[in-house]
């Protein structure tokens, strides 16, 4: 959802002679800071770029193992392999899909030197859990927020618990940059760093801060993960519309969550109660036996009634063939990943819809589940 504030702010920013290491990115990450209450914020080129750099940052590399759920985007795994790690996958637990804690404690080994965890379609993990688990190892936590933008665990921010917490800016997020990421920590040794690794380990990274122009030094091995200033123009503009944003979304959720309640052939991820607040990405249904394998069939039909969807995810990571290939990892040693990814159908509950929309969704799907009775 781009207004004419993003578009006067990017043009702002073309009509200027600054396109990168400038003010905007600041100025957003200082926004995002104060909206999720994190001390330290910095905007890189993408949430799995984020994840990268922490794990840089960690001098992760080959012979060290991450544990990962495998329920997620290909991402969060990634950032680890592109280190020379490898990755431990665990099985989601099944009320939310959220990764299955008492699986993490069983894969620590001494080669264990973290543990990523996702906030799965922006539902908070046990993070009081998660968090014992990792002083007892002596793991470092990173909380993958991609989808939890708005998420609370005890009234705090998800991302502020674990060590970092890693936010995505795609178009399809809670706001967007078109493309990019947040690094969010309490520690502010480790928030430098990142911000110089994210610009090729450059000790002075910002150029209007040099006092001879094209004087450096290169102190550490870093990347070019850095955020451009018309991406970080939309972000400050976005970040002003977060909360009406979230305010539809939770109506939305509500009334199409409401409306599903009553169709048989679906199930629902239920969160555990707890004192959490979810983001409301989007509404997930699972289809039951009857009817599971029909679901390109569905798709199909709700398609050509307008009604998008999408499947969160369509195949745990472990199996995507570069991961098969590499692993190994059957079906049946995740069963209920490979349950979620089987049956899942994702609904929309974005901001660009209302509550009409909703029980239009809520009609057609009954009508399409009814007709292939």
């Amino acid at each position: 959802m781009i207004g004419e504030e993003e578009r006067r702010a990017v043009d702002a920013v073309l009509q200027g002679h600054v396109l990168t290491h400038g003010s905007r990115v600041r100025e957003f990450e200082a926004a995002f800071a104060r909206y999720t209450g994190a001390p330290h914020a910095v905007a890189t080129a993408s949430c799995t770029a984020a994840m990268q750099l922490a794990y840089m940052h960690l001098g992760i590399g080959p012979g060290d193992e991450v544990i990962v759920p495998a329920q997620t985007h290909v991402g969060t795994a990634h950032a680890v392999e592109l280190c020379g790690a490898g990755c431990l996958f665990a099985d989601s637990e099944p009320l939310t899909g959220n990764i299955d804690l008492d699986q993490v404690e069983a894969l620590v080994s001494d080669r264990t030197r973290a543990l990523a965890v996702v906030h799965y379609l922006g539902v908070p993990v046990d993070m009081d859990r998660v968090m014992d688990i990792a002083e007892r190892h002596r793991l470092f936590v990173v909380e993958d927020c991609a989808l939890a933008l708005g998420a609370t665990y005890q009234r705090a921010h998800v991302g502020l618990r674990g060590d970092v917490g890693c936010f995505s800016f795609y178009p399809v997020k809670h706001i967007t940059t078109a493309e990019g990421g947040m690094l969010i920590t309490r520690h502010a040794d480790l928030a430098e760093r990142v911000a110089s690794l994210r610009a090729f380990g450059i000790d002075r990274h910002d150029p209007e801060r040099r006092d001879t122009p094209g004087e450096y030094d290169v102190a550490l091995l870093g990347a070019n993960f850095r955020m451009n200033e018309m991406g970080a123009a939309l972000g400050v503009e976005q970040m002003k519309r977060l909360p009406e944003f979230l305010k539809r979304r939770r109506e939305n959720y509500e009334v199409l969550r409401d409306g599903l309640a009553g169709i048989e052939q679906l199930e629902f991820l239920d969160p555990a109660a707890g004192d959490y607040q979810q983001s409301h990405y989007c509404l997930v249904v699972l289809l039951r036996d009857s009817i599971y394998r029909r679901r390109p069939e569905i798709i199909k039909q709700l398609g050509d009634r307008g009604i998008g969807t999408s499947i969160y995810y369509p195949k745990p990571v472990p199996h995507m063939s570069y991961y098969r290939g590499k692993y190994g990892i059957s079906e049946s040693d995740l069963p209920v990943a490979s349950r979620i990814s089987l049956r899942s159908l994702a609904l929309p509950v974005g901001p660009h819809l209302n509550v009409d929309d909703m029980h239009y969704m809520v009609n057609n799907v009954a009508e399409v589940l009814r007709r292939l009775e």
